[in-house]
């Protein structure tokens, strides 16, 4: 069986800067994918490819066996793939429960919409833990809620594929364990998972595998026990050498 996304030498290029760099990866299905890299490294700029946001200068987007790499951003979304921004991106003029009924009107088209209830939308805040704030303003709540907002509205969308840029930022140590679970529960319903995250701890107990971006290019791939112990990685991002003690944690610009 082929891996739900396949990336295959894609190469993208502003001007004279070559943002990614010959970037080739896969995700499967029901598997949580790390990809990390130092800030500019890349990763955002892929997800922008493989969401359609960004057409890519070289190469090939395989989303279910079928060439994607140039279809349409919409045409993408309903074949499967959902995605969360870095930058964060809700309706700030509805309330929390409406971004997502948003998101099941468009994924359901008009007779969807009209089958779709108030507690449709109540059971993805819920079970991504922010049902308290479904009558709040969109840009009144903090920014860990409105990153779990955004996920909400992703799965309204039902996805094969789930791509989040920085899902956890905002959230505290208690809160990102919890987020943690749950996407270990999405993935244990087959859901595959495609994370750009800079949080270590999270990446490294959540990820059954890791691409490492550096200067565009994919300089490692691996569990994250292989990933941890790769010394070029250490020295192009954890930011420690074999023989330090240091904490993980990514090298600071």
């Amino acid at each position: 069986m082929p891996p739900l996304l396949r990336i295959e030498n894609v190469v993208v290029q502003f001007g004279g800067v070559t943002a990614v760099n010959n970037a080739s990866f896969s995700v499967e299905p029901g598997r949580i994918t790390g990809l990390i890299g130092p800030n500019g490294a890349g990763k955002t700029t892929c997800f922008n490819v493989i969401s359609g946001l960004q057409k890519p200068t070289q190469g090939r987007v395989e989303f279910l066996g079928h060439n994607v790499t140039h279809t349409a951003v919409h045409r993408r979304a309903r074949r499967g793939i959902g995605r969360t921004f870095q930058r964060l991106e809700a309706f700030g003029s509805l309330n929390v429960r409406d971004n997502v009924r948003v998101a099941m009107d468009i994924r359901g088209g008009f007779r969807g919409a009209l089958r779709r209830t108030t507690q449709d939308a109540d059971l993805l805040l819920e079970r991504v833990g922010i049902l308290d704030y479904a009558d709040d303003a969109a840009d009144s709540i903090p920014t860990g809620t409105a990153r779990l907002l955004e996920l909400a509205r992703a799965l309204a969308c039902e996805p094969k594929l789930l791509l989040l840029d920085e899902p956890s930022s905002g959230l505290d140590e208690t809160e990102t364990e919890i987020f943690g679970e749950l996407l270990r529960e999405l993935a244990s319903e087959g859901t595959a998972i495609l994370m750009v995250e800079h949080d270590m701890d999270l990446v490294m107990n959540v990820c059954h595998e890791i691409h490492v971006l550096d200067f565009g290019s994919i300089i490692a791939s691996g569990t994250p026990a292989e990933v941890r112990a790769n010394p070029v990685v250490q020295k192009a991002y954890l930011g420690y050498s074999d023989d330090a003690t240091t904490e993980l944690e990514p090298v600071k610009p």
